[in-house]
């Protein structure tokens, strides 16, 4: 990929600022101005950023409804009703509906959860699921990460004389469903002063909530953090405020005593006896749990999440991890397919978005393939395939363009839809998807930026090699967990030189392994290039070159910091 780099060198009073703050900490002057760039301006505010408390979570009462939901589940447990657990088949869906299960199952036993097949019933709150709940002598349904647009299903429960508390995130349509409460910080009247949590976040919220109600110590609560973590991570929430805090203590959670379940896929994916980052969760532990409902069904992922015994528990993480061998099997033929058809597509250069459509393909990697498209092409894309009579697929987005407002310009056209600025799902007749490709190019044509329409590499500060020292990665990790509006920052160095020593390595020599010099210090720094051995002929050439990167831990050498290159290019060339 083409990369453009930006960077704007700090002013004066920038600096001047970034250097007090920093040396009241004691930390690099760049540091210091990462904190100035998160709204931290004091070291009191810096000490609480690096080290957030959980006695700073806001009052779960401060969501509207959050009263009434817990009167009702109150009720239902003094009338020993029995309560579904309900969820969306994604992390998210399933990492709440664990959290919620486990907590309440410690006080109560009438309980049972369930997650709709994503092929049989797809997204959200279905009749066959309320069927299931009436048939089983369900009384009350809590639903997580989904629910806010099921007016009809949950009007049809309630015929059935079965209650509904929605927790969830998505954003809401002007029509609430009828259920006894609502926690969705996204609704029209909220009252809850933070509205990115994750429908895991807004689970245990109400968990909180309920502890309270019934004087149920926080510390019960703390255990079930290691999910929020997860959730967290792996649907791409922002990681400031409240989100931050349960991130920070999720992953402390993960890495000293995690659940049972979730140690099994640690161990199953190779992560034992290493400390675990949200990037380890995004990009090993996350779509371990997504396979089940890619390939199977969300409730096997539950049923590991919920396990108690660390041997069936390994048994059933190595079960999932084979649905995500074969998901990965799935979206490396579907990718190249899609690939294919969009190369053949007329004006495809001058198109803004993608839209593609393919009865064939597999409904449960689409969301996958359309991911990989838009970081391809850097265009907003939607995969559509054909689930019984519907064309039903999976949007995203790039970097500050909203793909819902997109696909809510053409909600007429369409029999369903809901989901995030970044991320969407959406449904429609199979004769609708000329006309709603056409309408969706015109929408993003019309109201795309044109610095969204390229990839942009953020640029947080100039670094010289003598400054990325032992103590500076220390400090650089106290920003952590990094994830949106709290991004992984990323330097760059200028007029780099091989010390002669970088290679080509990797399977299919696609990636390089670099020695790297500067003209500010005597410091051989290590790094590492995925996937740019087309590089390695300029860099061999012993001419300057400037580098972009992260600063990492060599996973390898414990101890040892090295680069991990986003890009390279030839000193001078802008």
């Amino acid at each position: 990929m083409n990369y453009r780099w930006n960077y704007e060198s700090p002013t004066p009073e920038q600096q001047e600022a970034a250097k007090a703050l920093a040396k009241e900490l004691g930390i690099n002057p760049v540091l210091g101005k990462l904190l100035l760039d998160r709204g931290i301006g004091s070291a009191a505010e810096a000490r609480r950023f690096f080290r957030p408390q959980l006695n700073e979570l806001l009052n779960p009462f401060l969501f509207k409804d959050m009263g009434k939901a817990v009167n009702r589940l109150n009720e239902a447990l003094g009338r020993k009703e029995r309560i579904l657990v309900y969820g969306d088949y994604d992390v998210d869906g399933c990492t709440a509906v664990a959290l919620v299960y486990k907590f309440l199952q410690q006080f109560y036993s009438n309980i049972d959860y369930y997650i709709p097949d994503r092929y049989e019933e797809g997204y959200g709150v279905s009749v066959k699921g309320v069927d299931y709940a009436r048939e089983t002598g369900v009384k009350l349904i809590i639903v997580l990460d989904c629910g806010i647009k099921a007016v009809e299903e949950i009007a049809y429960a309630k015929e059935q004389g079965i209650d509904f508390i929605i927790c969830d995130h998505h954003v809401p349509d002007d029509i609430l469903p009828p259920a006894v409460a609502i926690l969705n910080a996204k609704r029209r009247d909220a009252t809850y002063p933070y509205p990115h949590l994750s429908g895991c976040g807004v689970g245990f919220k109400f968990m909180q909530a309920f502890a309270q109600s019934n004087g149920i110590e926080f510390s019960q609560l703390i255990p079930l953090l290691d999910l929020c973590a997860v959730s967290i991570a792996s649907d791409i929430v922002p990681i400031l405020g409240e989100n931050r805090i349960l991130a920070y203590h999720g992953l402390r959670q993960l890495n000293s005593n995690p659940s049972i379940g979730l140690k099994a896929i640690i161990d199953i994916c190779g992560l034992t006896d290493r400390e675990i980052t949200m990037s380890d969760i995004i990009f090993k532990i996350g779509p371990r749990i997504n396979a089940s409902g890619r390939i199977q069904n969300g409730k096997e992922a539950v049923a590991l999440l919920i396990e108690r015994d660390y041997n069936p528990a390994f048994e059933k993480a190595a079960q999932i991890n084979y649905y995500n061998e074969q998901r990965k099997d799935l979206d490396k033929s579907m990718t190249e397919e899609a690939n294919s058809i969009v190369d053949k597509l007329d004006h495809s250069r001058e198109q803004r978005s993608i839209v593609i459509y393919n009865e064939e393909w597999h409904k449960g990697v689409i969301g996958i393939v359309a991911s990989r498209l838009t970081e391809v092409y850097y265009r907003p894309s939607v995969v559509l395939t054909r689930t019984n009579d519907l064309a039903t697929g999976s949007a995203r987005s790039v970097a500050g363009f909203d793909v819902y407002k997109a696909i809510e310009s053409c909600r007429d056209l369409l029999e369903n839809f809901g989901g995030h600025t970044y991320a969407a799902g959406l449904s429609m007749k199979v004769e609708n998807v000329p006309e709603f490709t056409r309408r969706f190019e015109a929408y993003v044509e019309q109201h795309i930026l044109p610095e969204q329409t390229y990839a942009i590499l953020n640029i947080d500060g100039k670094l010289d090699f003598r400054e990325i020292t032992h103590r500076f990665y220390n400090d650089l990790k106290r920003f952590m967990p990094f994830g949106p509006e709290n991004p992984k920052p990323l330097f760059c160095t200028l007029r780099v030189y091989d010390y002669g020593t970088s290679k080509v390595v990797g399977r299919e020599q696609e990636h390089i392994k670099l020695e790297l010099v500067d003209n500010k210090s005597n410091n051989v720094m290590n790094g590492i290039a995925f996937g740019q051995s087309s590089q390695a002929r300029y860099i061999k050439t012993k001419q300057a070159f400037d580098i972009c990167y992260t600063v990492e831990e060599n996973t390898h050498k414990r101890g040892e910091v090295q680069l991990q290159i986003e890009d390279i290019r030839p000193t001078g060339k802008e």
